[in-house]
């Protein structure tokens, strides 16, 4: 609804309900979410040990929906602050807000009211510390990245992706009550993953940024320093990527599986450094996205069967 369309009547059409429900859940950017509620269902899984009980079950369940109803009004935030850069560029000008269909007014109190929501729940039912760290997520996310870095910085995926990195640190408080080094490990992984992820899509997408005014490396840097940045990031990732197994949070399953999804980032790395196309930068995102995945699905799957 918008404050200057009347609400809709009990008795209007069922495509226009839906219409409306499904332009809410568009500015939760599902698809982002869900990758979230996935990167903080592994922490919960790798800070319980053994197979997890009925109780254990239960508080996953409930930190996974309280997580995702905030990283839904983070998004949704996103989606108002950003509404003039969304119109100007093909990925993003099919939100609502960007088109208009979703007044400010509506989008700010349906954030609010996701964040509220989730942060209640989680503070009843699971623990303050959670509360307090999903809601310092959300600030990072929607007021430091978006409002202050993003249009400030090239470095702005950079230090923003900190916010991005906390999902694990976020299901390992849930279940234990405090963030272990181990959370830390996965923190880093996707802290490190963050850049390499988000600058292959820029390349292929620099006009759009450079018509939306944002400093994105490739438009302040170039698309070489852009290329090697990507290529030595997935070298530090590399690294990174082994700790769990050094610091014997996993065994060799996740050791092999590491290995090789880190080698296959990394030769798309260098690939993308000595050879440029829009082609491959887009396999670039699209195997980071598998990167990240299975690399915390061989977490999962050694955690049980190790």
């Amino acid at each position: 609804m918008t404050p200057s369309d009347p609400p809709v009547a009990p008795s209007a059409p069922l495509p226009m309900l839906m219409s409306r429900w499904a332009q809410y859940y568009a500015l939760t950017k599902p698809r982002v979410v869900q990758l979230i509620v996935f990167c903080a269902l592994i922490g919960m899984v790798l800070a319980v040990p053994g197979v997890p009980g009925l109780a254990d079950l239960r508080l996953g369940l409930i930190a996974c929906l309280g997580i995702w109803l905030v990283a839904g009004a983070a998004a949704a935030f996103n989606c108002l602050v950003e509404q003039h850069i969304d119109a100007k560029m093909r990925r993003t000008a099919w939100r609502p807000t960007a088109q208009g269909r979703m007044s400010n007014v509506w989008t700010l109190a349906f954030s609010a009211s996701l964040c509220a929501l989730g942060s209640v729940i989680l503070y009843v039912w699971v623990n303050p510390l959670t509360m307090w760290l999903t809601f310092a997520t959300f600030v990072g996310y929607a007021v430091v990245y978006t409002v202050i870095l993003k249009p400030r910085t090239p470095q702005n995926i950079v230090i923003g992706g900190a916010s991005g990195a906390m999902p694990p640190v976020l299901g390992w408080a849930a279940m234990t009550g405090n963030v272990g080094p181990e959370a830390l490990i996965l923190f880093l992984i996707i802290f490190l993953w963050t850049p390499p992820h988000f600058w292959a899509l820029a390349l292929y997408r620099v006009e759009d940024y450079r018509k939306s005014g944002l400093p994105m490396l490739p438009v302040t840097h170039g698309n070489e320093f852009t290329r090697l940045q990507i290529f030595l990031y997935t070298l530090v990732l590399f690294a990174a990527c082994l700790m769990p197994f050094v610091f014997q949070m996993s065994g060799w399953l996740y050791l092999v599986a590491a290995v090789a999804l880190s080698i296959g980032f990394c030769w798309y790395g260098w690939r993308l450094w000595r050879s440029y196309s829009d082609a491959l930068a887009r396999k670039t995102f699209r195997f980071s996205l598998i990167h990240l995945s299975l690399l915390f699905a061989a977490l999962l799957i050694d955690h049980y069967l190790v």
